[in-house]
């Protein structure tokens, strides 16, 4: 592989200014809903728009008033211990009502740590209210976009998550991104939000969540460059805090190279208006591989930058770069890129270990950390279906069989065994050439 500098390959792909598919940040003349105003008296002045996504209107429940029952009531024993810290965070709260009222700026630590001890009981309806409540808080002692509201925010949204109410956690998360990107500067802890963000637009992807699912890859390819971004403007291109959001960038090129649209498909719906949302992704896919070529050759620049004689480290980066080609067809080129993977493992001291883990065994594509296409394998004993089947030297599956008798477990199966018949594998290679495998084993855990 061809280790070129990123300034003169890699950052006229990769830095390109795109609009986000989605309206993630709120304009500044953008007003807020009267249960989202920054004090009480905002909420009469404030003329009405719609609601923004994530910014629904919200009740402020009364957290343990006076003669009110606490939350500890009705606990079972096991949880002594965290009736007492509930019983303290309500005196807690109950004392700061008093002291400074329903707006007091002490109210939310109260809150969040009694959301926190709900939270972790599993009472996840009443730890949403309280963070609610305590976002709210914060809104209205701290400011608008006061950084406060993350770890608020993050603990609804895993409350939300816990619960199923998918809807709810994408409405919020939207809302804690735009929080984030006004409230933290540049640096590591906002390329951390970043990179949280497009993890949530792949779950959402996964979660077919509201829009067209293509758009949740977009966005998520573009959280991922806005982070490699502020990466190289802050640490130069070769730092390997580069590497995180290039390993996400190219997990979203393999799901947006992936993604079918027929071809039928209009441009133009039945009023006669353009689809751009589909004609973005179209270009999306169309510069796909390219793409992924470009994110991958820079993963081994800067490996090699920090490891130049790491043959191993060589020889896995044209792993990756055989298996993108793969998935993407182009058959040569990747038995050469495994070839000459396996020229580099032969100068490691570990070379035959290093060949038994790369090339010992068929690999299901994309091999890459994050993205399962298939259900995780299990012990047989553990598995609802068990499937044997055969992989050409060409890496195609055939010749499958179910081996397990679960009747309940049909539908499941037939769809398990569609989506193998179509997965692209890695063959097993034995000196140096890609040999079939037959009677492969694997038991498939299906939820």
């Amino acid at each position: 592989m061809k280790t070129r500098s990123i300034p003169g390959n890699l950052l006229p792909i990769l830095l390109t200014t795109a609009v986000m598919a989605a309206p993630l940040a709120l304009g500044q003349n953008d007003v807020l809903p009267e249960s989202e105003a920054t004090n009480p008296q905002d909420a009469k002045t404030a003329p009405r728009t719609d609601v923004q996504p994530g910014l629904q209107q919200q009740t402020t429940p009364d957290i343990a008033p006076n003669g009110a029952q606490d939350y500890a009531t009705a606990l079972p024993s096991a949880h002594v211990t965290s009736a007492h810290e509930i019983m303290a965070y309500n005196r807690a709260i109950k004392e700061a009502e008093s002291r400074e009222g329903a707006y007091g700026s002490s109210l939310s630590e109260s809150m969040v740590g009694l959301a926190r001890t709900l939270q972790a009981q599993g009472r996840h309806d009443e730890a949403i209210e309280l963070y609610k409540r305590s976002v709210h808080l914060a809104r209205v002692n701290e400011g608008l976009y006061c950084a406060q509201q993350i770890p608020m925010l993050q603990g609804e949204i895993a409350s939300h998550k816990a619960l199923r109410n998918y809807a709810e956690a994408d409405e919020r998360q939207d809302y804690l991104y735009r929080v984030q990107t006004r409230a933290i500067g540049s640096g590591a802890e906002l390329v951390a939000a970043f990179m949280d963000q497009a993890q949530w637009q792949y779950e959402a992807y996964q979660l077919q969540l509201g829009q067209d699912s293509y758009e949740r890859l977009i966005d998520m390819s573009e959280l991922y460059r806005v982070a490699f971004s502020d990466v190289v403007t802050r640490e130069g291109e070769k730092s390997p805090n580069l590497l995180p959001p290039l390993y996400g960038m190219l997990q979203a090129q393999y799901l947006i190279s992936g993604y079918e649209i027929p071809p039928s498909t209009p441009v133009f719906d039945e009023n006669g208006h353009v689809d751009e949302g589909l004609l973005r992704f179209k270009a999306y896919h169309h510069k796909s591989y390219k793409q992924g070529n470009a994110i991958i050759d820079a993963i081994a620049t800067i490996k090699q930058e920090h490891n130049p004689q790491d043959r191993a480290s060589i020889a896995q980066a044209l792993v990756m770069l055989g298996d993108w080609q793969l998935w993407n067809g182009r058959k040569d080129d990747a038995f050469a890129a495994y070839r000459e993977a396996t020229t580099e493992l032969a100068r490691a001291d570990d070379a035959q270990e290093r060949a038994r883990q790369l090339f010992g065994e068929p690999v299901a594509l994309p091999a890459i950390a994050g993205i399962d296409l298939l259900p995780p394998v299990v012990e047989p004993d553990e598995a609802a279906i068990t499937l044997a089947f055969g992989v050409s030297e060409s890496g195609r599956v055939h010749d499958i069989e179910r081996l397990d008798d679960n009747d309940e477990a049909d539908s499941q199966a037939y769809r398990l065994m569609r989506e193998l018949r179509k997965t692209t594998f890695r063959p097993r290679f034995e000196a140096g050439q890609p040999v079939e495998t037959e009677n492969i084993v694997k038991a498939f855990h299906i939820q």
